[in-house]
This record gives structure tokens, C-alpha cells and sequence, in this order.
């Protein structure tokens, strides 16, 4: 049965002004004491990223002024970009020249020297600056160190020779530093290694994982014990070991998720409250966040209004802060009193909510009993509608029920959403998103185009106004759902991915192998460009002029192809954009085209 759903007045529709201003992007935030720091992104200021400062007594302030940006570009997806030292300011890694800089009170300090170095997840033991060092060389290779900077720009080498660092975290008494390392071809999702190495001779040892197992976020419980994440059950689940490697023992084993993958650097997907007890995220989907008792095996969930969070936690003592989101209320830095269950809501992504009528409410639905996907009825329609399905990145990536602006665009406008979590997607174990393996192409093809079948079937979508829309990684879903299947009247690609070959020659480090354990050996048989002549559908296709990670020949070739076949195709290219836009004139203007391509399409 369909939803009841009331008309909605045409002024109260959500305007591609309020989506582009709404992405402060807030980020990886930070508690000590009663102060808490976090990183929020300035679109109306060509997209900067800047540092926000919460006070003891509340006050609010930017610490970081234009043109000041604070992002690191250490594996092109960077990560958390500050680092917070106690009693001397902030340390961050500049945009512009990756350097680091120490901000105390006035113009910042250069720390690192010039070069072509990059730095991320960092943390402050000893006096010196632990964290990831990235440096590229001219002749296009890629090295990566966890290294100890000192304030006065001095760099020492901890552990070197794998091609991928994470989390260096210091044990408490300085003696040891554990971190996560990995090697290509694998993903940090495939498979890593916790090691652990003694900084006073640089002897290092693995305490956990391997090919086939993948670790992540190790923190120490004392200086001879680790508390981490594996998922070798199946499910990213937490662990204790002990520095030398004895047997793990498993703190609460379950079906669910305990962290997420490792595409940025720096956040943390769990924390440690002190006397034996841990701040957690679990579950399938959204992540909830609860309290572990390491000794009973106990897990409370916390009483807190948000349906999920960002495995980006900080905690002090009882103290945990965090990025919680839920259908009807926006990101927001979060903190919680973990002993008493108070919860303040310090900073929200959208600070001007719309109406909740204007608001979709997520139905989640089981698609051929197989595929998760959350479904966002039109608002002012009464029958059969037009529907967009949703194909995320990655892929190796997941939805939630965050809310967006975006997706109430389109249903305060009678056009439905449907966001898929198609095989291969984070969240739901590893089997799940080992789906993928060797099947990029058809699993996800297979699962969007089921998904839209489905919602012809059930009523809720018209069957000839059914799109598909999808960034990156989703992009090639797009194309190839478009070229396996007459199911969709159109697609929408946002720097999406249409030839292996050039990808695999173009792209960045961190994901030049990630392609061939995607597609396989007969991957390129697959790719939308090998399928164009299929495709007889619209194509609308938005890039960044200085994407790295998707270059911009990916599209223009693609373009080429369809023009020379006479299909419907729009191609728009945003100037000084990488991969995904950050500035308000480029967001309000990608929105506005692809709900133009949308009102064409369907009539």
C-alpha cells in the first residue's frame, strides 16, 4: 500500500540554494576537557576547509581564517587534517603546499619544510608529532612512512617499507608505536597488518592479521595490551590482544559491524572511556553508538535522538564526542556525558532545518530478499511516480539514512529516491561486500536494476519514469545498468568511472590495484565504454576538471562515443573541482542541471 502523502505548497520545496549551502561537512572532531574541536568546509569560500573552536563556556569561534585550508591530501581522500596539542595550539596540514603548521594565537607556523611531502592521522606523545608521511617523488612513485615530526620540523623514520600506513598510536609509556600497514594489491578492507614497533631500536613484530583478514584501529588498553578490530569472523568486530600476540580474545562477538572502511585517515570507529569500558559504534547500516564493559562483555547502547554516527569518535576520560545524523535531523557534532547520559548537540551540518513535512521519511526494504536499500517516497504525489535510484560510491562504501537536502530535493519536487546498498557494500559483513570480487559490472548492475524493477512492481514507481543517478564508482553502475537493461529512461553519471584502461594508467596510488579485484581478468569486457553501443538512453555526466582520482578524459571519451551514436547526451565540466564539489556555484549549478535532465525525461 502507498503512503498517504499531502501536497505540498511549491515555497516550501527545498531550493538548490539550501542543498549547496547546507555542506559544512563537519568533521572528526575532537573533545579535551570541556573544549572540543572539529573541521567544517566553507563552499561559499571556494570550499576551504576550516578548524571551529568550542569553548568551556560554550562560545563558538573559527580559528582558522581565510584563505587558511585545512586538508591533507594523503591518499587523495585525506582524512582528519588537525591535530590538538594541549597547552600550544593546533597542528594542521595546509591545502595548498601539504605542509604542516602549528596555529596558536595569530598567523601560523610552518613546522614541516617544503617539499613534496604529505602528512595524516596524527597524534602528540613525547613531545613530537606521530603520524603518516606520504611523499611523492618526481618520477610518479609513492612512498609512505609512519614517521615522528618535532616542532622544530625535524622528521624521524618509525616504520617504512610497506606501501600503506594507519592509525600510529603510541603505547603509554612511549615505548612501542602500533599502526596498521598493508600492501598492494589489497585494499585496507582486504587485508592488513597490526605491527607494532619498539622506538628506541626499530624492531618491529605483527601482532595481528594478514592477506585475508583485515585490522583496523588499534588503541592500547595499557602498555602490554591492544584492543582492535578484525573482521576474520566475518564481521568487523572488537578484540584484546596482547603486544606480543597472544590469543584475541573477542569483546562482544556479533553479526555487526564495529567500524567501517578505511577510505580517510584518522577517524576512530571506537575509544577508550578508561576503567576497562569503551565507547562503541555497532550494528547493520547505521552504526548506533553504546558503551562497552570489556571485562562482562555488556554493550549499552547510549540514549541519544540520532539513528547512526560517523566512526569518528574522540573521547576524554567519561567524556566522547561524535558525528551523529539521523532521517529528520543533520549531521552534528555530538557530545556525551557517558556516565550521567547527557547529550548536547554542539554544531549541526544545516543550521536552518526546513520544515519536517519537507523532510522524507526512510522506509527500509528488503529487495528480492537479498539487497538493503532505503526507500524515500515523493511528498506531494498520490500514485505510481517518477523515481531516481541511487547508486553510492566506492562501491566499497554503504548508505545511511543521514539526512540530506539532496534527496529532498528531488521529493518535495514528486520525484522518489530509492538508495541502494547494492552487493559488494560495507556494513553487512564481509561476505557481503566480497560479492564485488571479480564482479564489478554485474552485481551491481544486477542489483540496481532489480531494485528499479521492484519499484515498478510494488507500485510505487511509474514504470517508463524510473532514473538512475550515481558518483564514481557509481557512476560506472550508472552506465552499465544503462547498457544491460531498458529499465531506466535515463542516468546521471558524477565523475564516474567508464574505461579500466585509462583508470588503471591515470589514476592515484591507493586505488591503482583496486580495479583488477574488481572487475577481474574480463573486467574491461564489462566496462561502459566497451558497452556504449548499448546504451540508448539520456546520459546526463558532471566532472571535475581536476579530478585525481577520476580524471576528466574518463568522461570526454565517454561523450564522444554517445554523441557519435547520436544518443541524447548532456556533459557539463566544472573548472578548479576535484573529485566531488565543494564550491556553492558548482553545487547549486550540478543540481539545477540534473534536475532539469530529470523534468525531460520524464515528461
Amino acid at each position: 500500500m502507498l503512503p498517504e502523502r499531502t501536497p505540498l505548497p511549491y515555497a516550501a520545496r527545498i531550493s538548490t540554494a539550501d542543498v549547496a549551502r547546507s555542506g559544512l561537512n563537519l568533521g572528526f572532531p575532537t573533545v579535551i576537557g570541556d573544549e572540543v574541536w572539529w573541521e567544517e568546509d566553507r563552499p561559499a569560500q571556494n570550499g576551504r576547509r576550516t578548524l571551529v573552536h568550542r569553548a568551556a563556556d560554550g562560545r563558538r569561534r573559527e580559528i582558522l581564517p581565510a584563505p587558511w585550508d585545512a586538508r591533507t591530501r594523503v591518499h587523495e581522500y585525506g582524512g582528519r587534517s588537525h591535530l590538538v596539542v594541549p597547552e600550544l595550539g593546533v597542528v594542521f596540514a595546509e591545502h595548498s603546499d601539504q605542509r604542516l603548521y602549528l596555529l596558536s594565537d595569530g598567523t601560523p607556523r610552518a613546522i614541516t619544510e617544503e617539499g613534496d611531502c604529505r602528512y595524516a592521522d596524527l597524534s602528540w606523545a613525547g613531545g613530537r608529532i606521530f603520524g603518516v608521511q606520504e611523499r611523492h617523488h618526481d618520477d610518479g612513485k609513492v612512498e609512505r612512512a609512519v614517521v615522528a615530526v618535532s616542532l622544530d620540523g625535524s622528521v624521524s623514520v618509525i616504520a617504512s617499507g610497506s606501501d600503506f600506513y594507519a592509525y600510529p598510536t603510541v603505547s603509554p609509556d612511549g615505548e612501542h608505536v602500533a599502526y596498521v600497514c598493508w600492501n598492494h594489491p589489497r585494499m585496507p578492507w582486504a587485508g592488513t597488518e597490526l605491527r607494532v614497533t619498539r622506538i628506541d631500536d626499530g624492531s618491529s613484530w605483527t601482532v595481528k592479521g594478514g592477506q585475508a583478514e583485515s585490522v583496523l584501529a588499534p588503541a592500547w588498553k595499557d602498555d602490554r595490551t591492544l584492543y582492535l578490530v578484525s573482521d576474520w569472523s566475518g564481521w568487523w568486530n572488537i578484540y584484546q590482544i596482547g603486544l606480543f600476540g597472544t590469543s584475541p580474545r573477542a569483546l562482544y562477538p556479533a553479526e555487526e559491524e564495529f567500524a567501517g572502511p578505511l577510505w580517510q585517515l584518522g577517524g576512530r570507529p571506537f575509544v577508550v572511556l578508561g576503567a576497562d569500558r569503551l565507547g562503541v559504534l555497532h550494528g547493520q547500516g547505521n552504526l548506533r553508538l553504546g558503551v562497552l564493559d570489556v571485562e562482562s562483555g555488556v554493550l549499552t547502547d547510549l540514549d541519544v535522538p540520532y539513528d547512526g554516527f560517523y566512526p569518528e569518535l574522540s573521547a576524554d576520560g567519561r567524556m566522547l564526542v561524535g558525528l551523529g545524523y539521523g532521517w529528520d535531523v543533520p549531521r552534528s557534532v555530538v557530545r556525551v556525558d557517558t556516565v550521567t547520559g547527557r547529550v548536547e548537540g554542539l554544531r549541526r551540518d544545516i543550521a536552518e532545518l526546513p520544515d519536517v513535512a519537507c523532510l522524507p521519511r526512510p522506509s527500509e526494504v528488503m529487495i528480492d530478499h537479498r539487497v538493503p536499500a532505503y526507500l524515500y517516497a515523493p511528498i506531494d504525489a498520490t500514485g505510481p511516480s517518477p523515481f531516481v535510484v541511487f547508486a553510492h560510491g566506492g562501491p566499497t562504501g554503504h548508505v545511511t539514512t543521514e539526512l540530506s537536502l539532496a534527496r529532498a530535493f528531488f521529493t518535495t519536487r514528486g520525484i522518489g529516491v530509492l538508495d541502494v546498498n547494492y552487493g559488494g557494500s560495507t556494513g553487512y559483513g564481509r561476505a557481503y561486500r566480497e560479492k564485488l570480487r571479480g564482479q564489478w559490472g554485474v552485481v551491481d548492475v544486477d542489483d540496481v536494476i532489480a531494485a528499479a524493477e521492484w519499484l515498478a512492481f510494488s507500485g510505487h514507481a511509474d514504470p517508463a519514469r524510473i532514473a538512475i543517478r550515481g558518483g564514481s564508482a557509481g557512476g560506472w553502475t550508472v552506465l552499465a545498468a544503462c547498457a544491460a537493461s531498458d529499465v531506466f529512461a535515463g542516468g546521471v553519471s558524477i565523475a564516474g568511472v567508464t574505461s579500466l584502461g585509462p583508470l588503471l594508467e591515470a589514476t592515484h596510488d591507493f586505488e591503482s590495484r583496486y580495479a583488477d579485484w574488481l572487475a577481474g581478468p574480463d573486467g574491461q569486457r564489462r566496462e561502459p565504454l566497451a558497452r556504449v553501443g548499448e546504451i540508448d538512453c539520456p546520459v546526463l555526466l558532471l566532472q571535475g576538471q581536476n579530478d585525481p582520482v577520476v580524471p576528466p578524459s574518463q568522461a570526454e571519451t565517454f561523450v564522444a562515443a554517445l554523441t557519435a551514436r547520436g544518443v541524447p547526451c548532456t556533459y557539463l565540466a566544472f573548472e578548479s573541482e576535484g573529485h566531488g564539489f565543494r564550491r556553492l556555484e558548482t553545487k547549486t549549478a550540478a543540481l539545477a542541471a540534473e534536475l532539469s535532465f530529470y523534468l525531460q525525461i520524464f515528461g
